[in-house]
Protein backbone atom coordinates (compact mmCIF):
# COMPACT_ATOMS: atom_id res chain seq x y z
CA UNK A 1 0.00 0.00 0.00
CA UNK A 2 3.12 2.39 0.86
CA UNK A 3 4.83 1.76 -2.46
CA UNK A 4 1.63 2.75 -4.48
CA UNK A 5 1.20 5.93 -2.57
CA UNK A 6 4.95 6.32 -2.92
CA UNK A 7 4.76 5.87 -6.74
CA UNK A 8 1.13 8.19 -6.91
CA UNK A 9 2.84 10.88 -5.05
CA UNK A 10 5.86 10.40 -7.17
CA UNK A 11 4.53 10.31 -10.67
CA UNK A 12 1.37 13.34 -10.17
CA UNK A 13 2.87 16.32 -10.23
CA UNK A 14 4.69 15.67 -13.35
CA UNK A 15 1.98 13.99 -15.26
CA UNK A 16 0.09 17.02 -14.28
CA UNK A 17 2.46 19.07 -15.96
CA UNK A 18 2.49 17.19 -18.90
CA UNK A 19 -1.12 16.94 -19.26
CA UNK A 20 -2.31 20.53 -18.88
CA UNK A 21 -0.71 21.60 -21.42
CA UNK A 22 -1.26 18.52 -23.98
CA UNK A 23 -4.76 19.21 -23.48
CA UNK A 24 -4.60 23.37 -24.39
CA UNK A 25 -2.75 22.42 -27.22
CA UNK A 26 -4.85 19.82 -28.47
CA UNK A 27 -8.36 22.48 -28.05
CA UNK A 28 -6.16 25.20 -29.75
CA UNK A 29 -5.63 27.41 -26.93
CA UNK A 30 -2.99 29.74 -27.07
CA UNK A 31 -0.90 28.46 -24.18
CA UNK A 32 2.34 31.23 -23.84
CA UNK A 33 -0.43 33.65 -24.18
CA UNK A 34 -2.94 32.59 -21.75
CA UNK A 35 0.01 32.05 -19.78
CA UNK A 36 1.49 35.76 -19.36
CA UNK A 37 -2.24 37.17 -19.65
CA UNK A 38 -2.57 35.21 -15.97
CA UNK A 39 0.73 36.27 -14.66
CA UNK A 40 -0.23 39.70 -15.11
CA UNK A 41 -3.54 39.19 -13.53
CA UNK A 42 -1.42 37.43 -10.74
CA UNK A 43 0.92 40.41 -10.63
CA UNK A 44 -2.19 43.18 -10.16
CA UNK A 45 -3.42 40.87 -7.30
CA UNK A 46 0.23 40.73 -5.21
CA UNK A 47 -0.01 44.40 -5.32
CA UNK A 48 -3.55 44.82 -4.23
CA UNK A 49 -2.48 41.80 -1.18
CA UNK A 50 0.46 43.14 0.05
CA UNK A 51 -1.59 45.85 2.49
CA UNK A 52 -3.64 42.73 4.21
CA UNK A 53 -0.31 40.45 4.34
CA UNK A 54 1.55 43.33 6.40
CA UNK A 55 -1.69 43.78 8.45
CA UNK A 56 -1.82 39.89 9.27
CA UNK A 57 1.91 39.55 9.69
CA UNK A 58 1.80 42.41 12.28
CA UNK A 59 -1.29 41.02 14.15
CA UNK A 60 0.63 37.67 14.33
CA UNK A 61 3.89 39.18 15.46
CA UNK A 62 1.81 40.81 18.17
CA UNK A 63 0.18 37.55 19.26
CA UNK A 64 3.46 35.79 19.66
CA UNK A 65 5.44 38.54 21.00
CA UNK A 66 3.10 39.79 23.71
CA UNK A 67 2.67 35.89 25.18
CA UNK A 68 -0.50 35.35 24.66
CA UNK A 69 0.08 32.57 22.53
CA UNK A 70 1.84 31.05 25.25
CA UNK A 71 -0.61 31.60 28.07
CA UNK A 72 -3.34 29.79 25.50
CA UNK A 73 -0.92 26.74 25.50
CA UNK A 74 -0.83 27.16 29.21
CA UNK A 75 -4.41 27.57 29.68
CA UNK A 76 -5.35 24.61 27.41
CA UNK A 77 -2.47 22.06 27.57
CA UNK A 78 -4.00 20.16 31.10
CA UNK A 79 -6.76 19.01 29.25
CA UNK A 80 -4.90 18.22 25.99
CA UNK A 81 -2.78 15.94 27.78
CA UNK A 82 -5.38 13.86 29.02
CA UNK A 83 -6.54 12.94 25.39
CA UNK A 84 -3.27 12.19 23.81
CA UNK A 85 -2.43 15.50 22.50
CA UNK A 86 1.11 17.00 23.99
CA UNK A 87 1.49 20.30 25.01
CA UNK A 88 4.69 20.75 23.13
CA UNK A 89 2.38 20.78 19.86
CA UNK A 90 -0.10 23.02 21.39
CA UNK A 91 1.56 26.69 20.34
CA UNK A 92 1.75 25.20 16.48
CA UNK A 93 -2.04 24.21 16.57
CA UNK A 94 -2.68 27.59 17.50
CA UNK A 95 -0.61 29.48 14.66
CA UNK A 96 -1.53 27.07 12.20
CA UNK A 97 -4.85 29.10 11.56
CA UNK A 98 -3.17 32.42 11.68
CA UNK A 99 0.22 32.20 9.75
CA UNK A 100 1.62 29.30 7.96
CA UNK A 101 4.93 31.12 8.14
CA UNK A 102 5.16 31.05 11.49
CA UNK A 103 3.31 27.57 12.24
CA UNK A 104 6.55 26.21 10.14
CA UNK A 105 8.74 27.79 12.42
CA UNK A 106 7.15 26.51 15.28
CA UNK A 107 7.33 22.97 13.51
CA UNK A 108 10.68 23.31 12.69
CA UNK A 109 12.17 23.94 16.61
CA UNK A 110 9.77 21.19 17.68
CA UNK A 111 11.43 18.52 15.11
CA UNK A 112 14.57 19.88 15.85
CA UNK A 113 14.01 19.63 19.97
CA UNK A 114 12.42 16.12 19.61
CA UNK A 115 13.19 15.07 16.20
CA UNK A 116 11.68 14.03 13.06
CA UNK A 117 10.99 10.58 14.12
CA UNK A 118 9.67 11.00 17.35
CA UNK A 119 5.85 10.95 17.71
CA UNK A 120 6.05 14.58 18.77
CA UNK A 121 7.99 15.41 15.07
CA UNK A 122 5.48 13.36 12.72
CA UNK A 123 2.31 14.53 15.30
CA UNK A 124 3.43 18.22 13.76
CA UNK A 125 4.58 17.29 10.53
CA UNK A 126 0.91 15.30 10.08
CA UNK A 127 -0.81 18.86 11.61
CA UNK A 128 1.11 20.97 9.24
CA UNK A 129 0.62 19.05 6.01
CA UNK A 130 -3.15 18.68 6.35
CA UNK A 131 -4.44 21.89 8.06
CA UNK A 132 -4.65 25.31 6.42
CA UNK A 133 -4.01 28.93 7.60
CA UNK A 134 -7.66 30.25 8.06
CA UNK A 135 -7.24 33.73 9.16
CA UNK A 136 -4.69 34.32 6.64
CA UNK A 137 -6.85 33.05 3.78
CA UNK A 138 -9.96 35.25 5.01
CA UNK A 139 -7.34 38.64 5.89
CA UNK A 140 -5.15 38.20 2.85
CA UNK A 141 -7.94 36.91 0.07
CA UNK A 142 -11.03 38.28 1.07
CA UNK A 143 -10.24 41.54 1.76
CA UNK A 144 -7.84 41.67 -1.75
CA UNK A 145 -11.11 41.20 -3.70
CA UNK A 146 -13.29 43.49 -1.04
CA UNK A 147 -15.67 40.95 0.48
CA UNK A 148 -16.19 42.79 3.32
CA UNK A 149 -18.80 40.14 5.39
CA UNK A 150 -17.33 36.86 5.81
CA UNK A 151 -20.33 35.53 6.97
CA UNK A 152 -20.02 31.57 7.60
CA UNK A 153 -16.35 31.18 6.40
CA UNK A 154 -15.08 31.76 9.68
CA UNK A 155 -16.92 29.06 11.45
CA UNK A 156 -16.61 26.66 8.61
CA UNK A 157 -12.31 27.54 8.27
CA UNK A 158 -12.45 26.72 12.38
CA UNK A 159 -14.28 23.64 12.07
CA UNK A 160 -11.95 22.52 9.41
CA UNK A 161 -8.83 23.37 11.45
CA UNK A 162 -10.12 21.33 14.63
CA UNK A 163 -11.40 18.45 12.49
CA UNK A 164 -7.94 18.51 10.72
CA UNK A 165 -6.40 18.56 14.46
CA UNK A 166 -7.89 15.72 15.67
CA UNK A 167 -7.79 13.49 12.68
CA UNK A 168 -4.44 14.21 12.82
CA UNK A 169 -3.84 13.33 16.49
CA UNK A 170 -5.54 9.97 15.65
CA UNK A 171 -3.39 9.42 12.47
CA UNK A 172 -0.35 10.00 14.33
CA UNK A 173 -1.78 7.49 17.16
CA UNK A 174 -3.12 5.07 14.85
CA UNK A 175 0.20 4.99 12.62
CA UNK A 176 3.09 6.00 14.89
Amino acid sequence: MFEVINQISRWAIPIILLLVPLAAFIKKVPVFETFVEGAEDGFTTAIKTIPYLVAMLVAVSVFRASGSMQLMADFFSPVLNKIGFPAEVLPHAIMRPLSGGAALGIAADIIKHHGPDSFIGKLVSTMQGTSDTTFYVLTLYFGSVGIRKYRYAVATGLSADITTLAASLFIAHAMF
